[in-house]
């Protein structure tokens, strides 16, 4: 699954944001919320040098409901510019995240590429529905804080 938005932000404070744990669970409001790691002591991704293993982070429904771990894993980190998360979860024996940043005459392009492998063929059905609606959703909350440069993009 792929999905892009450019958005009128600058790269750098667009990086700081969704590399903190505050700006990531932002993201994902009122949806899902993620616990911290309990290796990321300080504010985020910023931090860290890969390739950095930051323990289970508890996904929780509507900020309450738990209903999966994501075992997360940074793999590949380009400061302002991209990461590369693999990790394990309860629903997926693989999950991998890449986000890219791109500086745009008008702001950045933010893209997204998620790519997983179930562990169970009834939790493949889920992510298959669930991703792409959450990226959509995380890309949309993104765009009403920093301004939409372009229409949004369904996910691929």
């Amino acid at each position: 699954m792929r999905i892009q938005t450019e958005l009128a932000v600058p790269v750098e404070p667009l990086w700081a944001h969704v590399t903190s744990f505050t700006g990531i669970n932002d993201e994902l409001r009122p949806l899902l919320r993620m616990t911290k790691p309990s290796r990321l002591d300080t504010g985020g991704l910023l931090d860290l040098t890969p390739p950095a293993e930051l323990g289970k982070s508890v996904l929780l429904a509507f900020g309450v409901l738990p209903v999966d771990y994501d075992d997360i894993g940074i793999v590949e980190f380009e400061p302002s510019h991209r990461f590369l998360e693999r990790s394990r979860m309860l629903s997926a024996v693989h999950w991998e995240h890449e986000r890219v940043l791109t500086p745009t005459e008008r702001g950045c392009l933010l893209a997204d590429r998620v790519e997983f492998e179930p562990r169970f063929a009834v939790t493949g059905a889920v992510l298959r529905t669930v991703v792409p609606r959450l990226f959509r959703h995380r890309h949309a909350r993104l765009a009403r804080r920093f301004g939409r440069c372009s229409p949004p993009q369904k996910p691929l």
